[in-house]
């Protein structure tokens, strides 16, 4: 994922300085801080999938990015606030060279959306736009940060994406293949990897607040196909997952710990919260 984001933004790079000489003509430079941008993006349909022609707009003063099912609509189809927009490159899932991948909080909980343009200079464009109203959102919420610590919240790549199998909360159901995207502390799983929607979603905390990751699975479990399994210990339960390969397993196993040794922030305490008490 990380390879193909950098691969197409190094196209654009090149092409910037030697093709359209952006570098030395500033007249032919993008504004992607300008704070503003309109255009039309392909959009994945959330039940039918199905890719269809939308008006985007990211407005920086209002906070939000937007679209419109409707070229000539006045109210918008969906409001993403900037403060938990995040866009990354999905050219791999998505199937076409250009394909992003963008997510927001809709009451809390993680909502995809999948578009793509022809032109990757477009689809770059959107990128950095989108990324340059994050940086400006977050010097006015956090005064006095170095941009250097800045940078590194405009947007983010997941920590790990693939097939597992899980179980439900009483260990008892049948194991179910299911997509997983581990986006930081949260491990989302979906019956197709570009489903609207999360399946559902599990915090994953540090090991000082009681998390921890095992290898392997309790003893008496049943129902599973796939061998190698994954045991998340939280507070409150235990969550259950079997992966293909030992590889797979020690790849998960290796993201979750990358989390779990991390402290947890200030703000992290409050998403956590929301998990424990979410029906």
């Amino acid at each position: 994922l990380l390879i193909a984001s950098l691969m197409l933004l190094r196209d654009q790079w090149i092409r910037a300085k030697y093709e359209r000489k952006e570098f030395v003509c500033v007249e032919r430079q993008e504004p992607y801080s300008a704070g503003y941008r309109e255009g039309f993006l392909w959009k994945r349909g959330r039940d039918n999938g199905q890719y269809l022609s939308r008006k985007f707009i990211l407005s920086e003063r209002e906070g939000v990015l937007k679209y419109f099912n409707k070229h000539d609509a006045r109210e918008p189809k969906a409001i993403m606030k900037i403060n938990t927009v995040n866009a990354t490159f999905q050219p791999t899932k998505i199937g076409t060279a250009h394909g992003l991948q963008i997510t927001y909080l809709k009451d809390n909980s993680t909502r995809n959306i999948f578009v793509y343009h022809e032109d990757g200079k477009e689809m770059v464009d959107w990128f950095n736009a989108i990324r340059a109203a994050r940086f400006h959102y977050l010097q006015v919420a956090f005064p006095g940060t170095p941009n250097s610590e800045l940078l590194s919240k405009l947007s983010r790549n997941y920590i790990k994406e693939g097939y597992m199998e899980k179980t439900g909360p009483k260990h008892t159901e049948g194991f179910k293949k299911r997509w997983f995207t581990m986006d930081d502390r949260r491990l989302m799983y979906f019956k197709d990897p570009l489903d609207a929607y999360a399946r559902g979603e599990v915090f994953i905390g540090s090991k000082e607040n009681s998390y921890t990751v095992l290898p392997g699975l309790p003893p008496n479990i049943q129902g599973y196909h796939w061998l190698f399994g994954i045991t998340i210990v939280t507070p409150d339960r235990k969550f259950l997952f079997a992966c293909e390969t030992e590889e797979d397993q020690k790849d998960w196993i290796a993201a979750f710990q990358t989390v779990i040794s991390r402290p947890m922030m200030p703000q992290e305490y409050a998403v956590e919260a929301y998990f424990k008490h979410k029906p």
